[in-house]
């Protein structure tokens, strides 16, 4: 499962020189929700540019205050307290939220599951670990993962944890809801382009100042200086989830720091996957739940939603893409 630690596969924005005459591109960079955001705004004006900016980072700071199981102030950090004991009120917000990431644990039979927050960490990916957990436990380090014992109550917009010591968490799912609210906010205002980029995970909008696509560069996850492939965008949103600059190898084999919730055994045989749809939440969950899920279920999964496109790397360096991405050139070495 994706953890708020987020060091996955970054993506590279690469932004085009503007001439003098169209419009003004500001930038600006922020720690929000754990991570890294990297905010790009394209107004008018510099001043309109760099209050916008300053407008989303206040959005994002209102969500981190509902969501962040990491700040004792927040609704999912009440419902956490309360677990084994009393459904805990939440917003619809964080309510209807809750209730989107249970569907992505249904549909992927709990590969993605936000109550992965109460895992035991007994992995380690700093290079002390030199030899496989016990079956054991790695059984007991999932005990209070399920996300069967979450209980929602619609009637009086309550979230319940049926087992004491549960918690959820929404992670970098909860990023992809924070950009995809900023970019209707902007909208709604009349700004046009721009770009929210929490780690990874983004969602773009309009076009650059000289009226050409954003371009989004993917890092090479066998050479991270260099990029094996830019996607142009312009509306819509990126994810992804990747293994390559944590992970432990034993016995040979690879093994990710994406945890699989169901088993609390790491994910194999993938080592990046990016999602592209209209989406963040959307994309990150599959993003994270086909690096555990595997190749061959992940695409059986995601070919089921035409409107997502997809690149999944393997350990071994072999790239599979969806048919849509057809006209993209990608040169991966390994």
């Amino acid at each position: 499962m994706q953890c708020k630690y987020n060091p996955f596969l970054f993506l590279l924005v690469l932004v085009c020189a503007f001439n003098a005459e169209a419009q003004t591109l500001r930038k600006r960079t922020t720690m929000l929700m754990g991570g890294r955001f990297d905010i790009s705004i394209v107004a008018n004006d510099s001043l309109t540019a760099e209050k916008s900016i300053d407008e989303i980072i206040a959005e994002i700071t209102r969500i981190e205050n509902l969501i962040s199981d990491w700040k004792s102030t927040s609704q999912v950090s009440e419902v956490n307290q309360n677990a084994g004991f009393r459904p805990v009120k939440v917003d619809k917000e964080v309510f209807e939220l809750t209730k989107r990431a249970l569907h992505f644990s249904e549909i992927t039979n709990g590969a993605f599951d936000i109550s992965f927050a109460a895992m035991d960490r007994i992995w380690k990916f700093d290079g002390s670990m030199t030899e496989m957990p016990s079956a054991e436990a790695i059984k007991k380090s999932v005990e209070k993962v399920g996300y069967k014992n979450i209980i929602l109550d619609s009637t009086q917009s309550t979230i319940f944890l049926k087992l004491k010591g549960m918690k959820i968490g929404f992670g970098a799912l909860g990023e992809g809801y924070a950009t995809n609210k900023c970019k209707d906010i902007m909208l709604s205002k009349g700004i046009k382009a721009g770009i929210v980029n929490a780690t990874g995970d983004m969602t773009v909008w309009g076009k650059q100042p000289n009226g050409k696509d954003w371009n989004i560069g993917m890092t090479n996850p066998f050479q991270t200086d260099k990029l094996f492939a830019v996607v142009p965008l312009h509306d819509g949103a990126v994810t992804t989830s990747g293994s390559y600059e944590k992970f432990v190898v034993l016995d040979g084999k690879r093994y990710s720091h994406i945890i699989n919730p169901a088993t609390g055994y790491p994910s194999t045989g993938l080592c990046s996957v990016s999602v592209f749809g209209p989406n963040a939440e959307t994309a990150n969950g599959f993003s994270t739940s086909i690096m555990v899920l595997g190749k061959e279920a992940g695409i059986k999964l995601i070919t089921k939603y035409p409107e997502y496109r997809w690149i999944m790397i393997t350990d071994k360096g072999k790239i599979i893409k969806s048919k849509n991405f057809n006209k993209t050139k990608f040169h991966l070495k390994n």
